[in-house]
Parts: C-alpha cells; sequence; structure tokens
C-alpha cells in the first residue's frame, strides 16, 4: 500500500520497492520526519513517533534538524522553507487542519490565518515527490520563499556531499567533498537552469559506485533556483531546495490566488551512486520523459557543417548524404528565418528567409521525408535581436528596466514572456511554423540569462522570474497538444536548461556545445548520475574539432562516445571521404542495433573517464552491450580487464560479432580484455545470453 496512516490519524507512511519514508504530527501540532531509507512497517514509524523531542533551551530548537517543513516564525533557527510576509507581519504560525488522501498521494493541510499551506507527497518507485500549495483567502501575501521541501537525512557520522558543476562547454562535471558546519548553497540566479549547476545532489557517508547508502534531491523547475545543505551545530543534516535563488520575493498572492511549488524528488538507495542512478532513470522512463518507450532516432544538425551560410540547395546537398548513412531525423538549425544571416538580426521573426527559402520550408522538408529522414528546425522563441521586425514593433516586450541600459548578449535581448501578448505573439508564430510544413521536430534554444529582469509598469515585476517559466511550460503543453506529431529539444546553448521540469516536456536534451569526444567523456559521466542516457543528445563531429580545441580524433572513437547517448551527427559530410562515409554507415547501423539497450537499459558505469581506460555497460533483458574508450596509454603500461556488472553469474553469453562464448561468473569477476591500445582508442562489445 503506497500510504499507510496510523489509527490515530498522526503518523503516516510511504513505501516504495525498497523505501519507506514517514512524518508524524505530535500533540503539539508539530510535523516532525520519522524515517527515509529502508522499507519499514508503519510499526515501526509509530515507535520512532514515541521517541519525545529534547527539550528546548535559549540558544537551541528542539526542532531545528527534525521538522518535516521549517516555516519562519516561533522557536526555530535553521533556514526556513516557508517565508511570508503581509503588510502587518512576517512569518508563520500554523496550526493542523486535516489530511486526505487522493490516489497515490498524500496532503497534510495547515493553516496560518487566511493562507492555506498544503504539503504534498508520492512515491513513484523509489522516488519521493514533494510539493507544497499555498492558498491566500485574505489579503495580499507576499511569499519571499516558498521552497518545495525539507529533507531530513539520518544521524550518520561523516556525511559527503556530491554535486555536478560546471561552465558553458563544460557541464555536469561531477566532485564530491566532505560535509562541514554550515550551509553549502548552489543554485542559479540566471533565470534559467544553468550551466554552472545541475539542480541535483546526493549524500553519502562510504558509498562506492555499487555499494552504500545515497541519499538524493533533484529539482524539477527550469528557472532560477536554489539548494541548501546545511549541517546543524548537533550535526544533523538537512536539504532545502525550491524555485527562486533569494528571498527578495518570489510572488505575490491575492485573494483567490494560489501557487504550487515544483516538484523536488528525493531518493535512497542502498546500491551505491550506480543504484541510485539507476533508479532515478528508471523513475524518469516511467513519470517524467514522455513517451520514454519511443526510440529516440538518430539525427543529423546542419549547423556545424554550415553555420549562417544556410541555403536550399547546400542543405538538400546534406540530407542525402545524411540519409545515405542512415540518418533519421534531418534538423536545420539558425539561419533559416527573418533577416537570420549572422548573430546580429532576425531573432523573433519566425518567418522563413524568403532569398533562402522562396517557397518557405515545407519543399525541404517534403525532399526530405522523401529521403526517408524527418524534418526538423531550430528555434530560440524567447529571444529577439533589436535587428527585427518583432522588436521595432514591440520595444516594450523585452524584459528591461526603465532608465537603465539594455544589457545584449550574443546581441540579443529576452522576451518577457510572463506577458500574455508575449505568449499569444509566440504561440501564433510557432503554430503557423509547424502548420507550414511537415515538421517532426524542434530544437528549442535559449542562449543568454536574465540580465535587466525587470517589466515596467507591473506593481509585482519580481513574479516575472516565476511566471515566465510556467509561461514556457504552458507554450511547450499547447504545442505538443496541437502538435503531437512534433518531438521537442531542450537547449540552452548547450546544457543551460536541465531539469525534471523541462524534462517533463521535452523528448531530449543538448547536453552541452562541446562535441569534442574526449571532453563529452566527463560531461556525460556527470550527467549519468542523474538523467537516463535515452535524453543525452551526443554528436558526432568534424576532426580536427575546429569548434572547440582543435584536437585530432579517429571517427571510431568518435561515434563510440557519442553512442553512450542519443546519436547525432553534426559534421560536414559532404567533405567526408568515401572511407568515412562507409564507416559512419556502419557505426549508425550498429547503434541502431543497440539503441534500445543504450536508451532504456540500465545503466552500469564500469570505470569513470579519469584519463585511462573508461567505460559504460547497459543491460537490457537478456543482452547488454559495453562501450569502451582508452584516452591515453603510457608506454609499457597493459590496459586492465573490464570488469562487467548486471549479467547472471550462471549465465552464458555470446557476442554475435565474433562469436565468442563467456561465462557470466568470470565477466562479473574477472573481466574481458578488449584489445584497446594506444591513445584514443574506442570498442563496442555486444553480449547477448544463450
Amino acid at each position: 500500500m503506497p500510504v499507510e496512516i496510523a489509527e490515530n490519524g498522526r503518523t503516516w507512511l510511504l513505501s516504495g520497492p525498497t523505501s519507506g519514508y514517514a512524518v508524524h504530527l505530535t500533540d503539539g501540532d508539530e510535523l516532525v520526519h520519522l524515517h527515509w531509507g529502508p522499507r519499514i512497517a508503519l510499526a515501526d514509524a509509530e515507535a520512532l513517533a514515541a521517541r519525545p523531542l529534547p527539550d528546548d533551551w535559549p540558544f537551541e530548537s528542539r526542532l531545528d534538524g527534525r521538522e518535516e517543513y521549517p516555516v519562519e516564525g516561533g522557536p526555530r533557527f535553521v533556514r526556513p522553507a516557508l517565508s511570508v510576509r503581509t503588510g502587518e507581519r512576517r512569518g508563520t504560525e500554523w496550526r493542523f487542519e486535516r489530511y486526505a488522501v487522493d490516489g497515490e498521494e498524500l496532503r497534510l493541510r495547515f493553516r496560518d490565518a487566511d493562507l492555506g499551506i498544503t504539503l504534498h507527497y508520492r512515491m513513484r518507485h523509489d522516488v519521493v515527490e514533494r510539493r507544497v500549495t499555498l492558498h491566500n483567502t485574505g489579503p495580499d501575501i507576499e511569499l519571499l520563499r516558498a521552497d518545495s521541501a525539507t529533507w531530513t537525512l539520518p544521524e550518520r557520522d561523516g556525511w559527503r556531499l556530491t554535486q555536478l558543476h560546471g561552465r558553458w562547454a563544460a557541464e555536469s562535471r561531477l566532485t564530491s567533498a566532505p560535509l562541514t558546519y554550515g550551509e553549502k548553497v548552489i543554485g542559479s540566479r540566471r533565470g534559467h537552469t544553468g550551466h554552472q549547476h545541475l539542480p541535483w545532489v546526493a549524500l553519502d557517508t562510504d558509498a562506492t559506485e555499487e555499494r552504500g547508502e545515497v541519499y538524493g534531491c533533484a529539482l524539477g523547475w527550469s528557472g532560477s533556483w536554489r539548494i541548501c545543505v546545511a549541517q546543524l551545530p548537533d550535526a544533523r543534516v538537512q536539504v532545502t531546495g525550491g524555485a527562486g535563488h533569494d528571498e527578495s520575493g518570489l510572488l505575490r498572492l491575492a485573494a483567490g490566488e494560489s501557487f504550487t511549488t515544483p516538484v523536488l524528488a528525493g531518493l535512497w538507495s542502498d546500491g551505491g551512486f550506480g543504484g541510485a542512478s539507476r533508479a532515478w532513470h528508471r523513475y524518469q522512463r516511467a513519470y517524467v520523459v514522455p513517451e520514454a518507450d519511443r526510440d529516440r532516432p538518430v539525427l543529423f544538425n546542419s549547423w556545424e557543417a554550415t553555420g549562417f551560410a544556410i541555403s536550399e540547395d547546400r542543405q538538400r546537398a546534406l540530407a542525402r548524404r545524411a540519409a545515405a548513412i542512415g540518418v533519421e531525423l534531418f534538423v536545420v538549425d539558425d539561419g533559416w528565418f527573418g533577416a537570420r544571416t549572422g548573430d546580429r538580426a532576425g531573432l523573433g521573426d519566425w518567418t522563413p528567409n524568403p532569398d533562402r527559402f522562396p517557397r518557405g520550408l515545407a519543399p525541404l522538408a517534403e525532399d526530405v521525408h522523401a529521403l526517408g529522414m524527418g524534418f526538423g528546425v531550430w528555434v530560440e522563441p524567447e529571444m529577439v535581436n533589436p535587428d527585427s521586425d518583432l522588436y521595432r514593433a514591440h520595444p516594450d516586450w523585452v524584459q528591461h528596466q526603465t532608465g537603465r541600459k539594455r544589457t545584449e548578449f550574443r546581441n540579443q535581448l529576452v522576451l518577457n514572456l510572463a506577458r500574455e501578448d508575449v505568449q499569444e505573439y509566440l504561440w501564433g508564430r510557432l503554430d503557423a511554423l509547424l502548420s507550414s510544413a511537415p515538421i517532426d521536430y524542434v530544437k528549442w534554444d535559449f542562449n543568454r540569462c536574465f540580465t535587466d529582469a525587470g517589466w515596467p509598469g507591473d506593481p509585482y515585476p519580481q513574479r516575472l522570474w516565476t511566471d515566465h517559466v510556467r509561461a514556457l511550460y504552458a507554450l511547450l503543453d499547447r504545442l505538443r497538444a496541437a502538435h503531437p506529431q512534433v518531438a521537442f529539444e531542450s537547449c540552452s546553448g548547450g546544457g543551460g536548461r536541465i531539469d525534471l521540469g523541462v524534462l517533463s516536456r521535452t523528448d531530449q536534451v543538448w547536453t552541452s556545445d562541446n562535441t569534442d569526444p574526449l571532453d563529452r567523456l566527463a560531461i556525460q559521466h556527470g550527467f549519468s548520475q542523474i538523467h537516463p542516457a535515452g535524453v543525452m543528445a551526443a554528436w558526432v563531429t568534424d576532426s580536427p574539432n575546429v569548434q572547440l580545441n582543435g584536437r585530432v580524433s579517429t571517427l571510431r572513437f568518435r561515434f563510440v562516445s557519442a553512442m553512450a547517448g542519443v546519436l547525432g551527427i553534426g559534421g560536414d559530410l559532404t567533405r567526408w571521404s568515401g572511407a568515412e562515409l562507409a564507416e559512419a554507415r556502419d557505426w549508425v547501423a550498429l547503434y541502431k542495433e543497440i539503441r534500445p539497450l543504450v536508451q532504456r537499459g540500465d545503466l552500469y558505469r564500469l570505470r569513470p573517464p579519469d584519463g585511462g581506460l573508461s567505460a559504460v555497460q547497459y543491460v537490457l533483458g537478456e543482452e547488454s552491450v559495453v562501450l569502451a574508450c582508452l584516452q591515453a596509454q603510457r608506454h609499457g603500461e597493459p590496459v586492465p580487464a573490464l570488469r562487467l556488472r548486471g549479467l547472471d553469474p550462471e549465465g552464458t553469453y555470446e557476442c554475435p560479432e565474433t562469436g565468442e562464448i563467456h561465462r557470466g561468473a568470470v565477466l562479473l569477476h574477472h573481466g574481458v580484455r578488449l584489445g584497446l591500445r594506444g591513445d584514443l582508442d574506442a570498442t563496442v562489445l555486444r553480449l547477448r545470453r544463450m
């Protein structure tokens, strides 16, 4: 049973396949955390509830580190998850009203004067989804801070914090460090999820890749956000997070208005970081990502081949070569619309350039379809160039502060998507675009952060930060409903908008603008800690890598690196030799055979990309595939055997390419040698249980 309730109606237990989560309401109507960890019985939760809280004394609070959702005010000193202000006062004195169970969701309802506060809980697999709804029935209330959840960890010694950090073209870098007293805060003030941190943290004491307890939290929000990990004076640890970064004002609720926070999901696993990752991946495939059981196609994107120098004939030439090597989706990137011959003009004018596409996109799209491929386009709807028809007609539609300069990055400004007229304009233009041609795919980009996030004339311009994201979600939902055949990819200069919120509305994400196959190993390693390979777009591009670092690598290494996710190709195929095109055709064919394993299988990180041999393994049913990359080899240093995971030790496995027979126990304990040597070598090993 997903939700169990004690006979007195004051202790609640949620249970998943392997884990449990319990809370309790004291006789003083204090909601305290009881348990988050392995499955327990309701009687166990009641035994925990019977334990008394420590006594208060003038310098500490008995609630701190134990309260389920700390609010501002009263005998509390920890960072509050909820901070509200009215014209008369600040803080919250809430009282419990009732609980309800709706299907698998538990709702705990509290009230403070005119403010109703509902805590939502739902267990999906072993992931606990938490969010909060605030409803105002009286005068205006200002929400300074409304976090989605506070997570309380059990008492342990020596917690370690793991997170993902980075920057543009170097996203999702994994780092771990001992947790020390005080607060560790990560987040984004930039209006979008950001390249600097993914909204995920994990905590452990002694876990390895495949063993030990791991606690993780991930936020489903695509705007500014904050997660705070605090080790309190008594060594207890709590994690609090939600939308918005600062307490300068999230939004204002008038009478009758409600606000529901985004989901902050939590996961406990005793299978180490690998087990936690696989649980996160299963959860997202089942409950978050649209149509996650559908194969993501092999795509070609024209950007690195043409830049802004787009012509219909050049696109057709690329399309013919792409189709010949087995590509399934052809995407025209930036430069097809308006006066877009560079990055200085045209953003906002979402009609085909009449010189480049005199009959619109339909003829090219139909030709691409005739070649057996889907057709896609790049858009950046939330942005506008000052040199555009849209900006000349509506300069007030951009985010700006009265009397201040309008900061330009990449020669563009940010549209105020919180405005209803902007929302309707974008809906009209994008709906018309998707109706004008047989379009199957949209790459939705977002190439700059918020800077002058003002809204002149609005009485509470701070709501722009929240309402922009909610309007983005509504626009994507509306477009998907009107054009169900269209798949969407989230992009923000690469990995600047990747989170559970945008993933619930898009089919995949552009992981990074960095397509160097060696650099991508570390990016993909970090990404895999939380998100599944079936949403991780990865491209094979030209060598030398002129876009980034000039590194030279073999086509083999580039393909094996990119096959760890949703395979794409971004090189200039018109310059590839016949031999390269033939080799690429073979790699694409192989990827299509292993695609179900990569995109929907269980992932095992066999060796991290730390400079030598690195490898990932995918297991689905009776099949497994290993993608191994040797980054560098010192003279005389043997390449280590690769111990596999996820196999039946009593099983026998055959490699279909070579016919070699392997015993499961031998592969698990002694491993297999893959014949790699030198620098930047790579291979694929397939296994099928006999």
